[in-house]
């Protein structure tokens, strides 16, 4: 078979390299084609001012046995574990997240704690749906409205561009999932909890050059075993004749052929480009909507500035959703400097201000910010900024999208050799172990004649083998 992959992201690399073990055997050739001029996506890493970068936080956690041993595969022993320290910006006070009990009540003051407690309670009382349609109903009858109010509505909004009542409910049902507020009280308390909630580890295993080093070298194993790789190198469209990938034509009008397409590019831009498509599937396309991010770098004169690998903000006041310490991770990212390189993260739609803003405005915006907080003295002076741009970083999960979504599924199904994977080419909020559970389990559909089915991946697959976990001397096998 000759493959072709489009995009060298987690998902999109993991597939290309596990297929490439099957060169001379299985697969005849392999054609990785990527339009950015490095790996990774959005987990990629980047040098500047002679230290290491990641775009925003991206650490990498997973319970998968599959997913971690292909991890450390790629790693070896080049990885330290991080102890992760975050908090929450609110209201000019800094909540540790997890949450900790005498911090929390605290900074929240005995009124308005037993305010939230009592908001709690209603919400139990409540006559709310059965079935919560939308993100503000489903953390609400959860934890109250009054934390609803504290801990998500503000940082959701940021993220998203659209009132919560507008969101999905399944956005919360993916990443809080089966996160309550008693477990969210036992953690405080520091009781421990043999199930705990997987965005709440106190630990993660985090290579020594940067989250994109994985892909760097998972790129190198992949060329050794004889894949091609073309940066610099966007697809056009996909080939399909009768409902059968052909191969694939590139933005210069170059036509390669295929048995099989592997597609990570935006689900949306793929489809649209497709022959035979029905007019109500094309009208679908278009009602997908895709985030960008705006990356904001500020190289800070001191190597002490605040302890968190990252900040969530949830002042209203403030643009900013995430401020990201790359001091803070491993000593290794920064080498000989003695600054520290803070990442100020906003998002943004095409046609919002933001978007069009100059990088001087923006490295503006971003001191302006940071000195607001108070986590940076506003006498220090930061001479060197530089800002990055990430288009379609996060799909949209508005209010009944998988209506929209679901049809769409449907009809890329009567194409048995196209494949849709990872975060853009799916339309799912992907972590990294949710990409390159994708890329591995797409390679066992093609070479295994496994079926899998691909759009479960980070909502209902928990169809692991056995549980494990990442520790400095290795996978650990969990009971």
């Amino acid at each position: 078979m000759k493959v072709i992959v489009i995009g060298a992201g987690p998902a999109g690399l993991t597939a290309a390299y596990q297929l490439s073990k099957n060169l001379g055997k299985k697969i005849h050739s392999i054609k990785l084609f990527e339009a950015n001029d490095r790996v990774g996506g959005m987990s990629a890493s980047l040098k500047l001012w002679n230290q290491i970068v990641d775009l925003g936080p991206h650490r990498f956690f997973s319970n998968d046995k599959k997913v971690n041993q292909f991890w450390l595969e790629i790693a070896g022993n080049e990885y330290d574990m991080v102890n992760r320290l975050t908090r929450i910006y609110y209201n000019g006070k800094f909540f540790y997240y997890p949450l900790k009990a005498w911090n929390a009540l605290t900074n929240l003051g005995l009124g308005e704690a037993s305010r939230c407690l009592l908001s709690y309670l209603h919400s139990k009382i409540d006559l709310y749906p059965t079935k919560e349609k939308n993100f503000e109903a489903w953390v609400t009858k959860r934890f109250g409205k009054r934390l609803y109010e504290i801990f998500f509505k503000t940082y959701t909004e940021k993220l998203w561009g659209i009132p919560c009542e507008e969101l999905d409910a399944d956005f919360a049902a993916q990443r809080i999932k089966k996160l309550s507020l008693s477990e969210a009280i036992f953690n405080a308390l520091n009781i421990t909890n043999k199930n705990k909630h997987k965005t709440l580890v106190d630990q993660f295993a985090y290579p020594f050059y940067g989250t994109g080093s994985i892909y760097e070298k998972m790129k190198s194993k992949y060329e050794q075993n004889g894949g091609q790789i073309f940066l610099k190198t966007p697809v056009k469209n996909v080939i399909v004749e009768d409902y059968q990938v052909k191969g694939v034509q590139l933005q210069n009008e170059q036509i390669h052929s295929a048995d099989i397409v592997i597609s990570s590019m935006p689900l949306s831009i793929m489809v649209e480009q497709l022959p035979q498509l029905p007019e109500d599937i094309r009208l679908k396309v278009k009602k997908l909507k895709y985030r960008n991010t705006i990356l904001v770098y500020l190289n800070v004169p001191s190597q002490n500035i605040f302890p968190d690998q990252w900040i969530y903000i949830h002042d209203p006041q403030l643009q900013t959703g995430r401020i990201t310490n790359f001091r803070n991770w491993l000593p290794t990212l920064c080498g000989e400097e003695k600054s520290s390189i803070l990442t100020m993260e906003y998002w943004s739609y095409e046609q919002d201000t933001l978007w069009t803003l100059s990088e001087n405005e923006l490295i503006a915006l971003a001191k302006k910010e940071l000195f607001q907080t108070g986590l940076v003295p506003s006498n220090i002076v930061i001479n060197e900024g530089k800002v990055i741009k990430l288009k379609n970083s996060y799909p949209v999960y508005f209010r009944n999208y998988k209506a929209i979504l679901e049809p769409i599924q449907s009809f890329l199904s009567r194409i048995p050799n196209l494949y849709a994977i990872g975060r853009y080419g799916t339309y799912k909020y992907n972590n990294q172990d949710h990409s390159i559970l994708m890329g591995l389990l797409t390679v066992e559909n093609i070479i295994e004649g496994k079926q899998h089915n691909l759009w479960k991946i980070n909502t209902d697959y928990d169809n692991y083998q056995e549980k494990s976990i990442i520790t400095k001397t290795g996978l650990r096998i969990e009971d």
